[in-house]
């Protein structure tokens, strides 16, 4: 029996929090928090304040008053709440591509000799996209995981792929199709057992799922910020570097922020110590304010009580898909163990691409992946239970009207 969404949102802790979000109380019902989150209320009111008061008040002067730290502010904070990550390891700037091109190539320099970057062909595409190219710019080969759509990277399949050839293995903690939760402390010893790099992209887990990147001993990794961080359209990325390396990595973008001092404008480049190296150019910072924002909020509600919800959310959908969709042919393409599930559910059926147009019509936006997939997106402090219900109820009547 099909646990009852109003009765759960009435027992919710977080519940409260959704009215923090900006249309949340409207009767849309959003599935693609894990694509771009809803901003929070009180981040434009902050963009206002920063276009009167910081740029238009105080000018150029702003750089010397904070706006050159916040790169690495903002990247601590982030440690600090999602990443298990100490301080002086987390930069944020540029985007996702990029920054995992630059961490690509600062890693595969950094073991030199070695001939392969290990990647899953169901990784994300920038993902595979970069690896493809930095191979060919650094005359490397990448060697290919053929992995289950509906699940990810295992620790047999990284052990075989893996050996004394391997510089570098690319994975996503969370898989974007998916949403197969990986388990990063197991892969990252498989990977370093074999003298290899880790790179890991966050970007389907950061903000929703807890991470432990210290405590896995990674090497590198990188994520967005507009999906459950909540920071706006291209808002920047980031990328952590274990202090470890630092002295040790050498990105290709060497832009005048990433030297050791900007303002001599020197004849040549010396890279700057700590994660700050990272950086190349203008720190993009209106991008920044309202991912600071969400930073506070999940600072004061805590990663485990976010990824606790996250569960129970994803929990309902799996529930109500058995209940009311699988009769139209719909099958779960996530993990049905909430321990190896992200914060999406991924629902297929040949019909998905049409009923996701459809949807969209009627306000209910989810969005759609090759092949045959509705992807569930759920932000846990903006998504309510009874939305989870409305949204599903309203799956299956398009379902039923093209099948019909």
């Amino acid at each position: 029996m099909t646990r009852d969404a109003a009765a759960l949102d009435r027992a919710d802790p977080l519940a409260a929090y959704r009215e923090r979000f900006v249309g949340a109380a409207t009767p849309l019902v959003y599935f693609d928090g894990n694509s771009l989150g809803r901003p929070l209320a009180v981040t434009g009111p902050r963009l206002q304040a920063f276009v009167e008061e910081e740029w238009g008040g105080r000018l150029i002067r702003g750089w010397d008053e904070g706006w050159m730290e916040l790169p690495e502010r903002i990247g601590d904070g982030l440690g600090r709440t999602c990443l298990g990550a100490a301080a002086g390891q987390t930069v944020v700037g540029d985007s996702t591509t990029v920054l995992l091109y630059k961490a690509m190539r600062a890693a595969v320099a950094a073991r030199p000799g070695r001939s392969e970057i290990v990647v899953d062909r169901d990784n994300f595409p920038t993902d595979r996209y970069v690896a493809e190219g930095v191979a060919d710019e650094c005359g490397l080969t990448v060697r290919w995981i053929d992995v289950d759509t509906a699940a990810g990277v295992t620790a047999d399949q990284l052990t075989d792929a893996v050996g004394e050839r391997t510089a570098l293995v690319v994975l996503s903690h969370v898989a974007y199709r998916s949403a197969y939760l990986a388990d990063g402390e197991a892969l990252t010893r498989i990977a370093h057992d074999a003298g290899a790099l880790v790179l890991w992209d966050l970007s389907h887990s950061v903000g929703s799922v807890p991470v432990a990147l210290d405590a896995w001993d990674a090497d590198l990794a990188v994520g967005c910020s507009y999906k459950y961080l909540n920071g706006g359209p291209g808002s920047p990325a980031f990328v952590y570097v274990a202090a470890r390396l630092h002295d040790e990595i050498v990105q290709p973008v060497q832009g005048w922020l990433g030297a050791r001092e900007p303002f001599e404008m020197g004849p040549t480049y010396r890279p700057a110590a700590g994660v700050r190296r990272m950086l190349s150019g203008t720190p993009p910072v209106l991008g920044m304010l309202a991912t600071q924002d969400m930073l506070a909020l999940l600072e004061e509600v805590g990663m485990e009580a976010v990824r606790r919800k996250s569960v129970d959310l994803t929990d309902l959908v799996v529930e109500v898909a058995d209940e009311v969709l699988a009769p139209l042919g719909v099958e779960v393409a996530s993990p049905r163990d909430s321990a190896l599930r992200g914060g999406h559910v991924t629902l297929n059926h040949p019909q998905m691409r049409e009923a996701t147009a459809r949807l969209w019509e009627r306000d209910v936006i989810p969005d759609y992946r090759d092949p045959d997939g509705l992807r569930i997106g759920l932000s846990p402090l903006s998504t309510s239970f009874t939305e989870v219900r409305a949204g599903l109820e309203a799956v299956r009547e398009v379902l039923a009207g093209l099948t019909g």
